[in-house]
Order: C-alpha cells, then structure tokens, then sequence
C-alpha cells in the first residue's frame, strides 16, 4: 500500500514538470520565430516608403526598404512600359562603365533576370556570384513589376558597397531582343541616371500636436522653363505680427505630374539687417533678381528627390515668426533633361507648426570653411582636400556645459565637391564621425536626419573636410559664393539653440603671401605680391607644376588658421582668434571595413528564367 501511494503522487508531479516544460519550450521557440520574423521579413508590394522616378517620363519608378538587421536593401521597380528588358544599377558616380547591374532581358521567346556587371568598354558580362537576388516578376494593369533584393556588402569586388550617403543609381531600356547577355552595350541603349540615399534611418514619423497649423510655401503657378536645369526663386511674407511659432515638421508638396522634374526645393529666412526684401518671382540667377535676396541664406527646410517628412526630435521646434524677419525664399531646382515645355508647377514646402513652444528650440550651424579666395584649390586635381575647423577654443566659450546635440546634417560644395565628412574630435581623439558622403554630389542636396544622435561637449572640436576633383580645370579654383567657386560647408542642426551660428576656419592670409612669394621664385616673378593685389588674380598667376600644388597642399595642412567664431549678429566672440595654431589629433578613428554578406547559395553565372506561371514574367 505505501509503495503505491508512493507511485500515485509521483506520476501526476512528473506529467505536471513535463507539461510546464513543453509549455516554455514552445514560448520560447514562438518568440524567436517571431524575433526573425519580425527582423527579417520580406518587404510585401505595399511596404515600400521610398519612392522615385528614375527617368523624366516617370515610366520607369522605383520603390525600396531597408532592413537593417539583415542588412538587405528591398528594390521593386515599376516599368510602364517595357519592351525587350530594362537594366538598373549603381557604380561610383553614375558611370555606365564599370558599374553593379541586375538586368531583366528578353531574347523574343524567353526572358531571364542576373546579376552583372559592366567593363570599361560598356560591355555587360554574368556577374560570378549572384547577389541580385530575384524575389518577383509579375504583369498588372499597371505595368511590370519586378522583386529583387541585394545585401549592402557582398564580398564581391564586382559590385558596389551600399553605404550611408548619396547612391548613383543608373537605368537603361532594353528595345530590342538580345540572345545573351554579353550580347549588349550600354553605349547603345537608351539610359540615365538618378540619385537618392539609399539607406535612410529608421524614424517613425511622430503623432503632430493636437494645434498643429499647417503652411504651404509654394511656387505660383511657374511655367518650368524648357531647358535642363532651372533654379527658380520666389520671395513670400509671413502675415504681419506673426508671433514665434515652432516647426515640428515639414514635408514636399510637388505638383501631380512633375515627381519626375522637380529635383529639389530648398526655404530659407531672410536676415534681419534688412526690414524688408524685394518681390521676385522669377530665375534665381537672373539678372533681374534684386541683390539684396543674397542675404536670404538660412535654411528652413531642404528636400531631395527620394525624402520623405522631415520630423523634428520630441520637445524640440525650430523657431520663425516673432522678431526675426519675416521674409522667406523659396528655392525649387527643376531638372528639366526632354526641355518639356509649358509644363505649370506648384511645388514648395509644407511646414506643420504649433504656437505652444516646445521645451527647446532648434539651431543651425554652420561648419566648415570660410567663404574666401585664400582657400582654392589646384587645376586637374583628382582628389584635394581642403578642411575646416570648429575649434576646441570657440566649444568651449560659446557651447554650454551639458553641450548641443545634433539630429540633421546638410552637406554643401559647388561643382567640384565629390566627398564630405565632419569628424568629432574629444580631447584630442577622434571619437566618432557626425556626417558623412564618400559619393556626395552637388546635384543632390538635402537635410538628412541622422541615424543617431551626436552629442558635441563644451571643448570638443569639430573638423568639416571636403574632397575636390578638378580634373576638367585649367586654373585654380577659390573658395566664394559663385557657383564656379567653392564652399566646404556642413550645416548642423541641433538643440537647445545656442548663440554661436557659424564656426568655421579658414588659413591666414599672410601665410598664403609667403606661399605666393616662394613660388615665385620659381616662376620668375609672375605673380604679383604688391598689396592691392587680389588672392584671386594671383591664384590666376600662378603656374601649376607639382611643386606648386604640393607646396600649396602642404600650407593648408601646417599653416595657423583664422577662426570665425560667430554670433547669430555675425559678430565674432570676444578673444583672440587670429593666427591660431592648427588642432592636434594624438589618436584617428580606426578604420573599419563593413560586414559582408557571402552566400553559397548564389554562387554561379547562369540567370533565371523567367516563364513559370507562380512569376508569371515573360516580357514579349
């Protein structure tokens, strides 16, 4: 009898510890699905933000995602009409040679997707390792869809590393049958090229406040020129005894049926040295433009093809209205490539603002180089680099001690700009990297929120570098405000709003008039180094060998500089800031290399044919 009491309690305490066990197991099992699940799903047709057209006639479009943790860039590219096949792709700077392709092609009875790339002569060749990874192809009514995916790194020297910053995309039409791949030339096909950034940050847009006011700042009703590129001004007036109000967020408003011309937009604040501006409506480089709308270069809000709603950080608005002046411009760039004509347009900005003030206001600065000829740069350069200081001295005077924290970055050159970055520096050390475009464009300029958020300490210094290619010029070119000069410029945007507006460099002018002087001696005298004589004109004397552009390079790397440490009144802070010696950094940021992504799974040369019913795909 005891032994089968013993029996009778023990069997039900066992199945109970079984049961419970089973029971967590699959919990857990359940919630790591759902973890991968949720980390790596596939993008479905309807879950793609971002969106551009890639070509003027918005027949070919394009949509993307990005996953993160999979570090995976989703494409879907819609043709609206396609004939024969279409090629998308990305390379260094829009280039069609050597470029990373994923290509859709028809030989008039099949039709295959691969992976290639392009030599130096054009001619397309089977990429070895297939990381175009083909998820869908599909007709509708609405067109030809095609699914596709591609790592950020593959491991694959053929093809291009995705990386934060601007991204070259090209596009060709295929419009005839080609039995093979290496059959086509992208010399001989009709093509292009857009630019977006790829790998935007993952930010939710915010729940707006419940007094949210809504702004339209918009073009009026602009016939777009009929030719390539056209930057059009209009200066609006905010309502008189328009009270300080905050912007928690703006957004583009672009004209049904122009996505694919309106290239950017850009609203800045008048300043207040003057109590009114003229009204223009009309080319921003016209010649009637009154000169005094030079003097509206704050920027408000910027957008890009590609940029969605800029949201601002919680408790955080940027200010307008009150005593500030109450003029803005307005900045739409049409890129106009077919020169339509007659097209109207009414693209501009829409600014969501709120008269309850947040806990902070917002603040832009600028970082970077000093708008001045003593920084230029040397005829056919492939790469030179000029750099600007924010030094530890104008931190720690002008920053308070809790420091700013900066959300958004714009990068600024002209015309020769190819790279820009802002590293912080802490102490001496290079702790971390604000901004960053090693493909930047000057064609493609927008604020871009940052994936996280850069902390920058009373004392830190901040160095703006810029990288310049001026292979296609013959004389040297300055730094100004022309289009044909250049800038170096890193506008930040931060809170809590603090007095210093600009914090930028540039090298000291006495010290370029004895580089003037020494190359001189080599050049029998050629530049004139009396003292009316202008840094521009003797840039202009100035012949070009590799001792003058090595000597050059190596002033703007020892030389003192002079600081502009600027007040919002474009005051400097009281101190000495002439001559000051050039920063020291004791230790740089590592190099790092990106995590590639090599599958086994896509090793090979043969491209997929498409002619089952699930992707229901052939082209002809």
């Amino acid at each position: 009898m005891q032994m089968t009491r013993q029996r009778s309690c023990a069997f039900p305490s066992f199945r109970l510890r079984e049961v419970v066990s089973i029971y967590f197991t699959m919990v857990a099992v359940f919630l790591l699905i759902l973890l991968l699940a949720l980390q790596g799903t596939t993008p479905t047709e309807n879950s793609f933000p971002y969106k551009v057209p890639l070509d003027p006639e918005s027949t070919l479009m394009l949509s993307w995602n990005v996953t993160y943790p999979e570090e995976m860039v989703y494409f879907q590219i819609l043709a609206k009409e396609l004939k024969f096949g279409v090629l998308f792709g990305m390379s260094d700077r829009g280039e069609f040679e050597d470029a990373d392709l994923a290509v859709l092609w028809s030989d008039g009875h099949s039709s295959y997707f691969g992976d290639a790339w392009s030599d130096q002569k054009g001619k397309l060749h089977m990429d070895s390792q297939q990381d175009y990874q083909l998820l869908k192809a599909h007709n509708t009514p609405e067109g030809f869809y095609l699914l596709f995916k591609r790592p950020f790194n593959t491991c694959d020297p053929k093809d291009y590393l995705i990386e934060d910053g601007t991204v070259h995309l090209i596009y060709g039409f295929l419009e005839k049958p080609f039995h093979t791949l290496e059959a086509i030339n992208v010399s001989s096909i009709r093509k292009g090229l857009q630019r977006v950034q790829l790998l935007k940050p993952n930010i939710i847009l915010p729940n707006l406040p419940a007094d949210v006011r809504t702004m339209a700042i918009t073009a009026p009703h602009v016939t777009i020129p009929s030719q390539e590129t056209t930057y059009w001004c209009y200066i609006v007036e905010l309502p008189s005894n328009f009270p300080k109000h905050h912007i928690v967020m703006y957004e583009p408003v672009i004209t049904k049926g122009n996505e694919a011309i309106v290239h950017h937009i850009e609203l800045f604040q008048c300043a207040p040295e003057y109590n009114t501006y003229p009204q223009y409506n009309g080319p921003c480089d016209s010649k009637m433009k009154p000169e005094r709308l030079n003097f509206c270069r704050h920027v408000l809000a910027a957008w890009a093809m590609g940029a969605q709603a800029f949201p601002y950080p919680e408790d955080v608005g940027l200010p307008f209205g009150g005593a500030g002046s109450r003029s803005l411009r307005l900045e739409v760039h049409y890129h106009n490539p077919l020169q339509i004509a007659g097209r109207r347009d009414s693209s501009g900005i829409l600014l969501h603002y709120t008269p309850t003030l947040r806990k902070y206001d917002a603040g832009i600065m600028e970082l970077g180089l000093v708008y001045t000829p003593v920084m230029a740069i040397p005829p056919q350069q492939k790469e030179f680099v000029l750099s600007g200081y924010c030094t530890e001295k104008c931190t720690q005077l002008a920053l308070p001690p809790d420091g700013i924290h900066i959300f958004a970055s714009q990068l600024h050159t002209h015309l020769t700009g190819r790279k820009v970055i802002t590293v912080l520096i802490r102490k001496g050390k290079e702790i971390g990297i604000v901004n960053q475009d090693n493909h930047y464009s000057p064609h493609f300029q927008e604020i871009r929120m940052l994936g996280k958020m850069v902390d920058v300490l009373s004392g830190d210094l901040l160095i703006t570098s810029c990288t310049y290619n001026t292979e296609d010029r013959d004389k040297a070119t300055v730094g100004g405000f022309s289009i044909f000069e250049e800038m170096c410029v890193n506008y930040v945007h931060y809170y809590p709003l603090t007095r210093l507006e600009l914090c930028k460099s540039t090298t000291e002018l006495s010290y370029l008039q004895k580089y003037f002087h020494l190359v001189n001696m080599f050049d029998d005298n050629e530049i004139c180094t009396c003292p009316q004589a202008l840094v521009t004109q003797q840039f202009s004397s100035v012949h070009w060998t590799t001792f003058s552009k090595d000597v050059l390079k190596a002033l703007y790397s020892t030389a003192p500089i002079s600081m502009h440490c600027n007040q919002s009144s474009a005051v400097r802070f009281p101190g000495d800031w002439d001559k000051q010696p050039l920063p020291k950094i004791s230790k740089h940021l590592p190099q790092t290399f990106p995590r590639c992504q090599r599958s086994t799974s896509n090793i090979g040369s043969t491209p997929i044919i498409l002619k089952d019913k699930r992707q229901n795909a052939r082209l002809t």
